[in-house]
């Protein structure tokens, strides 16, 4: 889960450091633009050995982006999205997920690595961890309010729900014709609706939200 419309508050002079380059290669990404080391470190007046011991290699710069997009994205979608439990959880997922493949910058980064950016977004590390701590928080919130019980570690239940959503929303990435969202919430609704008040464990009673 990655990618964002929202560009970053880049300082028009940051001070050298890890932030000020996670911000420089946030302000390339969004501009569709390449993000290459070597300009990076001139850009912010270091050296390679400085850059690369502020951020770690390229990739890991990359993952540190798009985590960063993420949160982003998935800030703006949360924003005005009314009801409660599993049927608000739907609609801030479906908000998202549109909001990522929608993205002219990540089709940019999509067309010219498009195998670095499905490692990067499907395997286990930093992008998958900021999605998960947002929909995890997303989740605790419903439980906090009664709206949504949770027979699992909320945690679980948020990574779960993301891996289903990365498969599907980047499924033309694996040979599908086109992002599969509709695919995705349909699957995600099977994982909440055992989570709806009243729910057992076993998931045979719900009044969980029903997608029509």
């Amino acid at each position: 889960m990655s990618g964002s419309p929202v560009p970053p508050d880049v300082p028009a002079r940051s001070p050298a450091g890890p932030s000020a380059a996670l911000a420089a290669a946030s302000a390339h990404y969004l501009r569709g633009e390449p993000v290459d080391m070597s300009a990076l470190a001139a850009e912010l007046g270091v050296g390679r050995a400085t850059l690369y011991r502020w951020v770690g290699s390229r990739e890991q710069l990359l993952g540190s982006v798009l985590a960063e997009m993420t949160e982003r994205t998935y800030r703006v979608a949360v924003r005005g999205v009314g009801g409660a439990g599993g049927a608000r959880i739907l609609a801030v997922l479906e908000r998202f997920m549109r909001a990522v493949v929608e993205a002219a910058p990540l089709k940019a980064f999509t067309e010219r690595e498009p195998r670095l950016f499905m490692r990067l977004a499907t395997m286990p590390g930093t992008i998958e961890d900021r999605a998960t701590e947002l929909l995890t928080r997303e989740l605790q919130a419903e439980i906090d309010r009664g709206a949504l019980r949770v027979p699992l570690p909320t945690r679980t239940l948020a990574q779960a729900i993301v891996r289903v959503a990365d498969s599907f929303m980047y499924a033309h990435y694996l040979g599908g014709g086109r992002p599969e969202i509709e695919q995705a919430l349909e699957v995600v609704e099977l994982l909440l609706r055992p989570c709806a008040p009243g729910a057992g464990t076993d998931g045979r009673e719900s009044s969980g939200p029903a997608r029509r």
